[in-house]
């Protein structure tokens, strides 16, 4: 292992946030905008330590890298602080159960909302089988639900809260179009794949017959 250090946050922050760490170790920064850069860094070269600013650590980037990092086994010895300008650092525990960690802080860890609360559902959902697409804006993407209201999807390029966007649902039994507003999307940086979105969707302008029946053909 490294005896490095790998700073993550806000390009205007970094300057502040060099003087929290040990100035005469080896420092490699980041800024939050190349989160992917340092994830790769980060597994080919396992740090001593990687700190993330504060404010940075709890947008849904900063939650995906903090939560890929936990998931990887090999990373386990790497101890992982979110720091702020103004505050002693804390270190973020492993989910290994070891590894130097000293102190615990809670780090949110974002999960999908569903589209239908529990008891306020409006419409069934089909929870779909592995492997079935559409198109979101013109861009492939996973459907992992569905309903005559709703969607959400795995999706490879940016969504962002009360996007609009145009989703097309094809199969032998025919094009179901609609639109949509992303109602919430969290990035997510799974092991040994690309970077992707998951996301629900609000749908309008559908045929609630035809995506019933859409459900209904590629229900698990």
């Amino acid at each position: 292992m490294s005896t490095s250090i790998v700073l993550i946050g806000p390009a205007d922050a970094l300057p502040a946030l060099r003087e929290r760490v040990d100035p005469g170790a080896e420092l490699h920064t980041f800024t939050e905008a190349e989160a992917l850069e340092a994830l790769d860094h980060i597994i080919r070269t396992k740090p001593r330590i990687i700190a993330l600013d504060h404010e940075f650590s709890s947008t849904s980037r900063g939650t995906a890298l903090i939560n890929r990092i936990k998931d990887d086994a090999s990373l386990v010895g790497c101890e992982l602080r979110v720091i702020a300008h103004d505050s002693v650092h804390k270190t973020v525990p492993s989910r290994h159960g070891s590894g130097p960690v000293a102190a615990a802080v809670a780090v949110e860890e974002r999960k999908p909302v569903a589209l239908d609360h529990q008891g306020t559902r409006r419409a069934t959902r089909y929870r779909v089988k592995d492997g079935v697409e559409l198109l979101v804006d013109g861009n492939t993407a996973l459907l992992v639900d569905v309903s005559a209201v709703g969607a959400q999807v795995l999706c490879p390029s940016v969504l962002r809260p009360n996007q609009k966007v145009r989703l097309t649902f094809s199969d032998p039994g025919g094009a179901i179009r609609c639109n949509g507003s992303v109602s919430w999307a969290s990035l997510e940086l799974p092991k040994g794949l690309p970077p992707r979105y998951r996301a629900g969707i609000d749908m309008t302008g559908g045929d609630p017959d035809a995506i019933k029946a859409y459900g209904e053909r590629h229900k698990k």
